[in-house]
């Protein structure tokens, strides 16, 4: 069953969407990188990148009408939320100190959107593993 949600975006929302939540996989990967294993920070990143897959894989679920969320547990999904909207913060709160129209200001945005198509989509799946 395609999720409700999904109908308030194009086909062309969630494929912008798929590509901004690559992106943040690879830089998330490569901030990974700089911090040594066991630290908080390696495992914020490492947070970062399971939730950042799970939003990757719920969006390409409404786009394929595959069953994505049968992949994941609900702990998965709920380990996924924080990190989610912990990104979605921090972006807001960045993208206000940048100029419209610089290439930082258009990537928070892209960013931004996608988490915000994801997000939704996370809570759902969520409530359906949960019953």
């Amino acid at each position: 069953m395609e999720v409700e949600f999904m109908d308030d975006f194009t086909r062309e929302d969630r494929e912008e969407a798929l590509r901004a939540i690559a992106s943040m996989i690879n830089r998330t990967e490569k901030a990974k990188e700089k911090f040594a294993q066991g630290i908080s920070q390696h495992t914020l990143q490492m947070n970062r990148l399971k939730a950042l897959h799970i939003a990757s894989s719920l969006i390409s679920k409404g786009l394929t009408k595959s069953d994505a969320v049968e992949c994941y547990t609900e702990e998965d999904l709920k380990n996924a939320l924080a990190p989610i909207t912990s990104l979605i913060s921090k972006s807001e709160k960045a993208r206000v100190k940048l100029a419209q129209g610089t290439w930082q200001h258009t990537m928070l945005s892209n960013n931004l959107k996608a988490l915000h198509i994801a997000l939704p989509l996370l809570t759902k799946a969520l409530h359906e593993v949960s019953q």
